[in-house]
């Protein structure tokens, strides 16, 4: 099973990597905007079937947030020459001191994840809400770590250091510092220029500057959840409930509360991190495992994972005692 997984991941990225190389082509040869739009469209489509060949949970999942989500979106501002398709956050000239940070850093991520999976071994004796909790930090680690490994890999391979795409969020003073400062920064990145700043212009001409940004947050969370219930379906090809959208709504409701009460007291009565990083780490924490995380549950998708999980680990054990087994023969 793992190991078929593994030849359709391989098959899907060969044909992502041949799609983009038939872009950077049409970006030379055919004029921005809906022309180019027109050329690209098929790309489009291909980019939103590829992931329905996937059904592990992290292959499939990751996939379909670079490919689907990420991919499409970059492809429809290439198209309108709003940026190229290779452009990343680049750190220049990495010192060995930033670089001796994240290994540290990512190790004692690392061993939390750890720690995390061990304590499933014990999942029937864990409260529900403690149980969706660690779902909860099993997702930010994992996503972190993967993250991290494709920026070592990048900085090993061309000598640059890319910006790290989760800015310890666990530190977050506000809704508004989280959601743009903190969380998955590569997603902010995106969709700013696709859905944020188109919706603030025609905003603006309709309603006024004013109020503007309470179009545009809202738009920009609904299309977030939209998405969100798209990659989920492709991790486990059950039908959206609606309650991963509801969790980006009301989070893009409640940001927009908080940007105008910043606004309205201008400076004024501002509480210390000490009260405002452990209501705002709480409430996203809470929100997520009310709205966001029972879909994993739902789907099973924990358990898909924790099946993944065993099949890799009687991979590796399989593989070890082969190992051992050829050295003592040997000896």
């Amino acid at each position: 099973m793992l190991g078929e997984e593994m030849n359709s991941f391989i098959k899907v990225w060969l044909a992502v990597f041949t799609s983009l190389s038939y872009c950077h082509a049409m970006g030379k040869m055919v004029p921005k905007g809906p022309k180019r739009l027109i050329f690209l469209l098929p790309i489009v489509c291909l980019f939103l079937y590829l992931p329905l060949n996937l059904y592990s949970p992290h292959l499939g999942g990751l996939t379909a947030f670079f490919i689907a989500w990420l991919g499409n979106f970059k492809l429809l501002l290439f198209a309108f020459d709003k940026g190229p398709l290779n452009t990343h956050p680049i750190k220049e000239n990495p010192s060995s001191k930033s670089q001796g940070k994240f290994t540290v850093n990512y190790v004692i991520k690392g061993l939390l994840l750890a720690i995390i999976l061990w304590s499933y071994n014990f999942i029937e004796y864990i409260h529900p809400n403690i149980i969706k909790l660690l779902y909860a930090l099993h997702i930010y680690f994992f996503l972190e770590i993967f993250l991290a490994i494709g920026a070592a890999m990048v900085r090993s391979f061309y000598g640059v250091e890319l910006e790290p795409q989760f800015n310890e969020p666990f530190l977050s003073t506000s809704l508004q510092d989280f959601w743009g400062k903190r969380w998955n920064l590569m997603v902010a990145s995106i969709m700013r220029p696709t859905v944020y700043e188109p919706t603030l212009r025609f905003s603006s001409a309709v309603i006024g500057r004013k109020w503007a940004p309470v179009p545009s947050v809202l738009s920009t969370f609904v299309v977030s959840g939209v998405m969100h219930e798209l990659v989920f379906y492709y991790l486990r090809r059950v039908n959206p409930t609606g309650e991963v959208t509801w969790f980006f709504i009301f989070h893009g409701i409640c940001l927009t509360l908080e940007i105008g009460l910043k606004k309205a007291l201008s400076g004024k009565c501002r509480l210390p991190w000490i009260v405002t990083g452990p209501l705002t780490v709480g409430f996203v924490l809470g929100t997520g495992i009310w709205l966001f995380i029972p879909q994993f549950t739902r789907s099973k998708l924990d358990v898909g994972a924790f099946e993944e999980y065993a099949e890799i680990g009687a991979l590796l054990k399989s593989s070890c005692e082969k190992v051992l087994n050829h050295i003592f023969y040997h000896l």
